[in-house]
């Protein structure tokens, strides 16, 4: 245990890079278990720790899915977003923005109107009743192509909820090429919606170039590759493009293959706005928490550098300018309070 665990856990945060069914917990999938009693998937803790035991990427992407399939009607949907909600209240995490992806739910038969609405009373509850904000960025499953391109950019703009404020693309990288969504981004962005896509985590830079010249990118997901290449890195620096930074997500996904060697330190020398997210958290044994430490080692950061941290993901995210400030001040002062 780091002896800056206890600052951490306690720190207000803002997250911005983290997957909806990707947040499932064993303790909200064993609850949709419950509910559906012909899944493959246990209820029993014991059994579910085995099951959430990852042999590889390939065995990941299968448990994943299996969790897709608990989630079957609105109320699937409901309790999955609450649940998650809870599980960031207990990280003090105050906001988050998090990637929906309404493709999965409405192409196994949620309709899209009851999918929306789900969403949006769990949203309102979570802020009421947890203290927690949530804002959606509806995403491209990528690997599913341009028909689930096209449904995406459909739901988003047709039905526009509250809480959205973002689109992006996520998925495999590899043989998914991001200039092909470009109209659909485009149609987002007309719609008034932020562009955040995943790029450059299993490809190179140029996967990132795309994101930036085709599909408009206000943020990059993970980025992991932009240390490759110089102009990549000054050109994020100097147009403050932030970087959605996930380091324990990149080394189960061996996007990285050492830790220590993860290219986080390279981001922050060169100037980039970089932002420290969980990703699929429970999926990879992680938290937002766990997270921000494994970031405290890698750049030997001090609780200043931590809550330093922490203003950037609050400056990169899509806040308005007085819930920016009103989060600014809280981390302010509980670091004030730490180190008085």
């Amino acid at each position: 245990m780091s002896a800056l665990d206890p600052f951490i856990a306690g720190l207000p945060k803002a997250e911005l890079h983290v997957h909806h069914v990707g947040s499932a917990s064993p303790r909200i999938v064993a609850e949709l278990a419950a509910r559906h009693p012909d899944s493959p998937v246990p209820t029993d803790p014991e059994a579910l720790a085995d099951f959430f035991t990852f042999r590889d990427f390939a065995h990941f992407i299968e448990v994943y899915l299996s969790v897709v399939d608990l989630i079957r009607d609105a109320e699937d949907v409901r309790l999955l977003t609450y649940e998650v909600a809870r599980d960031m209240a207990r990280q003090n995490i105050r906001y988050a923005e998090l990637t929906v992806t309404p493709y999965s739910s409405t192409r196994r038969g949620i309709p899209d109107a009851a999918f929306v609405e789900a969403i949006e009373d769990a949203r309102k509850a979570a802020e009421s009743e947890l203290g927690v904000v949530l804002r959606w960025c509806f995403d491209i499953p990528g690997e599913a192509g341009l028909e689930a391109a096209e449904e995406t950019a459909r739901i988003a703009c047709d039905l526009r909820p509250d809480g959205l404020v973002s689109f992006g693309l996520g998925g495999p990288e590899i043989g998914v090429p991001r200039p092909q969504f470009k109209p659909y981004f485009d149609r987002a962005i007309a719609a008034g919606l932020h562009s955040v896509p995943h790029a450059g985590e299993t490809t190179g830079p140029q996967t990132i170039w795309d994101a930036l010249t085709e599909l408009r990118a206000e943020r990059i997901g993970h980025g992991t590759s932009a240390p490759q290449d110089p102009a990549l890195l000054a050109h994020l620096a100097e147009h403050r493009i932030p970087l959605e930074v996930c380091p324990t997500s990149n080394l189960a996904t061996r996007a990285v293959t050492d830790l220590d060697r993860h290219p986080v330190r390279e981001m922050v020398s060169a100037g980039v706005l970089v932002t420290i997210n969980s990703d699929d958290p429970p999926m990879f044994g992680t938290d937002l928490n766990t997270e921000y430490g494994v970031a405290a080692r890698l750049l030997d950061l001090d609780a200043a550098g931590v809550a330093a941290l922490a203003r950037n993901a609050v400056e990169a995210s899509f806040m308005d300018a007085a819930g920016k400030a009103a989060l600014t001040a809280e981390i302010d002062a509980y670091t004030a309070a730490w180190r008085g």
